[in-house]
């Protein structure tokens, strides 16, 4: 991973189409082998490691439908895509039924092409990815605050961990909600010469300011009402560790002051004390909102601004990094299989596509809870569709539907996407509503919606449906 040369072998009884595929995929760095019938193609497929096959639907000797059947028998993770010029919506209903990653009817562009090979190429990634995820997932303990990825911006914040660790700097760390920026404090943290003392986490947002000051810095007897006695705040409590400040952008102006008097000085001044104490803390910030916008609106003071923003560094979405879904995914469901007391060794190829191509808003939090959740659902040893559920795809193609595309290679990928995803929605619909209305029986259900019941059965299979789900539908 990433496969800088994928191997694609293109199956047509059509030399022209064969050269053509040829020329427009080299271009994009693709090794192109091809075959004028489907026996010569299986012969090669057995021979060599192909991460991408393309085969006309209709050749003369052995068609696509036999081609696809085959591989998929003998290299189910291999992406088969099928292209035909006899386009219809049964044809391609059934290619996909049988597994083919997508359907491609001529003529086509070279736009076209290569975008569609792009995708199976993704997905190649994602499958071996998760074979070897799936192998490494009881071999590998990973180390305490370990930040977990092997996409180049998650490298990028790993590198500026490495560096600024060491030294006693401050960091100011950016990111949305969910991304781990109390993670990346943590790996500061562990990997600095202060890792033997102690750490403290501290949310700003859920605190008063006058609460905020007085759990800081603490207070002497008699400060303010109710003050029965001295209170050490985490300040002195932190005294040769580290402390964390999530969610400035709520502290007020104030308290502001306070912190950028005690980084200029390193002394702070408990409420009601009448001399300052010196102590030695390394302090670590955190926000997911614009600070030089709130300095612009007078709503963060300028000079604590640039007294924090040493060494910003920024935590990107789990959107922009998708190459670590799956091993950030693994990581949690190892944590909780061992908690629970159960032997989950992995995901299946259905549950691993979901994960990698949901946008995840709610970033590492929300895939952390999800596979909790799969975790506690699964019964066998791997994670299925029927143990994820169907992370708001409707509201993914709200957001689709807000993107404006700036190319036309652009706007038919999500359109296509948008398709894809309403068509799930609807069809699990579908295929439930048969279902309840036949009372759970799986051939009267096919033949009232007009299907075969191996299709049928597919379709109930691809969308995790169960009997465990008819128990819970009568429950409603």
């Amino acid at each position: 991973m990433p496969l800088d040369h994928p191997r694609i072998i293109v199956v047509d009884d059509e030399l022209n189409i064969c050269k053509s595929c040829n020329k427009i995929l080299t271009k994009m760095n693709c090794d192109v082998s091809y075959a004028l019938n489907g026996y010569d193609a299986l012969k090669m497929i057995d021979d060599e490691a192909f991460d991408v096959i393309i085969t006309d639907l209709k050749m003369s000797s052995l068609g696509g439908m036999e081609v696809l059947r085959r591989v998929k028998d003998a290299h189910p993770d291999t992406p088969v895509i099928v292209m035909t010029g006899y386009a219809s919506v049964s044809s391609a209903v059934e290619v996909m039924k049988m597994g083919a990653i997508d359907y491609l009817p001529k003529p086509f562009t070279p736009e076209e092409l290569r975008a569609i090979v792009r995708q199976a190429v993704t997905e190649r990634e994602i499958r071996l990815q998760n074979t070897k995820l799936k192998q490494r997932i009881r071999t590998t303990k990973p180390v305490l605050h370990q930040l977990i990825g092997t996409s180049p911006k998650i490298k990028q914040v790993i590198t500026m961990v490495q560096k600024v660790a060491p030294t006693d700097s401050t960091v100011l760390i950016y990111g949305e909600s969910g991304t781990g920026k109390e993670l990346v404090a943590r790996a500061v943290h562990a990997n600095s010469r202060r890792n033997k003392e102690v750490f403290f986490a501290v949310d700003c947002g859920t605190l008063s300011s006058n609460l905020l000051e007085s759990e800081l810095f603490g207070y002497n007897q008699g400060a303010f009402t109710g003050a029965e006695k001295n209170k050490d705040g985490i300040f002195k409590l932190a005294d040769g560790g580290t402390i964390f400040l999530d969610e400035i952008s709520n502290i007020s102006l104030e308290v502001q002051g306070k912190l950028l008097r005690f980084l200029e000085s390193r002394e702070f001044l408990p409420l009601g004390a009448g001399a300052p104490l010196k102590v030695n803390v390394r302090l670590i910030f955190a926000t997911n909102k614009n600070l030089q916008e709130m300095v612009a609106v007078g709503s963060f003071r300028e000079d604590f601004y640039y007294r924090i923003d040493v060494y910003p560094i920024l935590l990107p979405p789990l959107k922009e990094r998708k190459m670590d879904i799956l091993p950030i995914a693994y990581h949690f469901l190892n944590q909780f299989s061992e908690s629970m007391g159960k032997h989950i060794v992995g995901f299946d190829t259905d549950s691993v596509n979901r994960l990698a191509q949901y946008n995840w808003p709610g970033n590492v939090r929300q895939l952390r809870n999800a596979i909790e959740r799969a975790a506690i659902l699964c019964e066998t040893d791997q994670i299925s569709l029927n143990d994820l559920p169907l992370l708001g795809e409707i509201d993914d193609i709200e957001q689709m539907l807000e993107h404006i595309p700036s190319t036309n290679e652009e706007l038919k990928r999500i359109k296509k996407e948008i398709r894809q995803k309403a068509v799930r929605k609807v069809e699990k619909k579908f295929i439930l509503n048969a279902l309840i209305n036949n009372n759970w029986n799986v051939t009267q259900a096919a033949q009232s919606a007009g299907l075969q019941r191996s299709n049928f059965h597919n379709l109930m299979k691809k969308y995790g449906i169960t009997t465990q789900q008819r128990k819970k539908t009568r429950q409603q």
